[in-house]
């Protein structure tokens, strides 16, 4: 399964399909309708709908469509009619004229300063069905968005394939990191057990302490194991492993990634910094440091899958 990023484009144009038989009205042989659905990263499903008064009663079945297929992502689906010809308008019935302008002069002697009713306005209350094409715009509706949402759908796979192998570039590069680590830390640990020593040595002929050399070396040594318990950072590295390898099986089933890989990537932030605090070499820091850059990289990725 391919894992989907949450940004995306696509569009589509469809012809209005013509009334069959002889239609005398039919003036909009060049009408099509369009759809353009866009999304940006979400933490949930957020859906937007842009439609001509004309097709309002389509967005029920719309965000039915939208919601069967995508999960995350703040998506704004735009419907609109191309090459309309305005000739097509059918006269307003004379009596529904009439009626709407005995209303206004009824209102504005209530409320003097309402502003007149605008023609677009007019048009609508008047029940004009625009154009008489408006049936066969009706009906490519659903079959275009479902178009549509082929291609927005094949879109995001395929900034989704990129983002996942930028992912894992990132996790060759952590692994690599944690590999040179590894051997770091028992050579660490032994420096730092010698330097307590001479340092603990160094303390008792200065005190001119009554301690004995044996008893202190063996104080010393306690105290320097007890340090390089609380510096040793192998369990930090085998838990970054673990979550580097789970990382990868998450990009290889696909699919709803987005938020486990959002956790995974905290649990990653986790163990670098553990690492980083632990740290009692400059080697160990760096290395640290070039993880939590990678990280970070990846952690940016990660908010634009699905």
């Amino acid at each position: 399964m391919s894992v989907y990023s949450m940004t995306g484009y696509a569009s589509g144009h469809q012809a209005a399909s013509q009334p069959s038989g002889d239609h005398p009205a039919w003036k909009n042989a060049h009408a099509r309708l369009a759809i353009e659905l866009r999304s940006v990263n979400s933490r949930f499903l957020d859906l937007a709908f842009r439609l001509p008064d004309e097709l309002r009663q389509h967005e029920p079945a719309l965000r039915e469509l939208l919601g069967q297929r995508l999960k995350r992502g703040k998506v704004e689906l735009r419907a609109y009619v191309e090459g309309r010809d305005a000739s097509a308008l059918a006269d307003p019935p004379t009596a529904m004229l009439q009626r709407l302008a005995t209303l206004q002069d009824k209102v504005r002697t209530w409320l003097p300063d309402a502003p007149a009713l605008p023609v677009a306005e007019v048009l609508r209350l008047a029940g004009n069905k625009t154009e008489a094409g408006d049936d066969g715009i009706a009906q490519a509706v659903l079959p275009l968005a479902r178009n549509v949402l082929d291609d927005f759908i094949a879109a995001r796979a395929r900034e989704g394939a990129r983002l996942s192998h930028l992912l894992k570039e990132r996790l060759t590069e952590l692994h690599r990191l944690a590999k040179e680590a590894a051997p770091l830390i028992p050579r660490s640990v032994e420096a730092q057990k010698q330097r307590f020593i001479v340092r603990w040595n160094e303390a008792l002929g200065v005190a001119d302490s009554n301690v004995s050399e044996a008893a202190g070396q063996e104080r010393a040594l306690a105290e320097a194991t007890a340090f390089a318990i609380r510096i040793d950072v192998a369990e930090e590295l085998e838990r970054l492993a673990a979550h580097l390898d789970e990382i990868e099986d998450v990009l290889t089933r696909g699919g709803e990634a987005g938020k486990r890989l959002d956790f995974l990537i905290q649990e990653l932030h986790r163990e670098a910094n553990t690492l980083g605090s632990k740290s009692a070499g400059l080697e160990l820091t760096r290395i640290s440091v070039d993880m939590k850059v990678l990280i970070e990289q990846m952690r940016e990725q990660v908010q634009n899958i699905e």
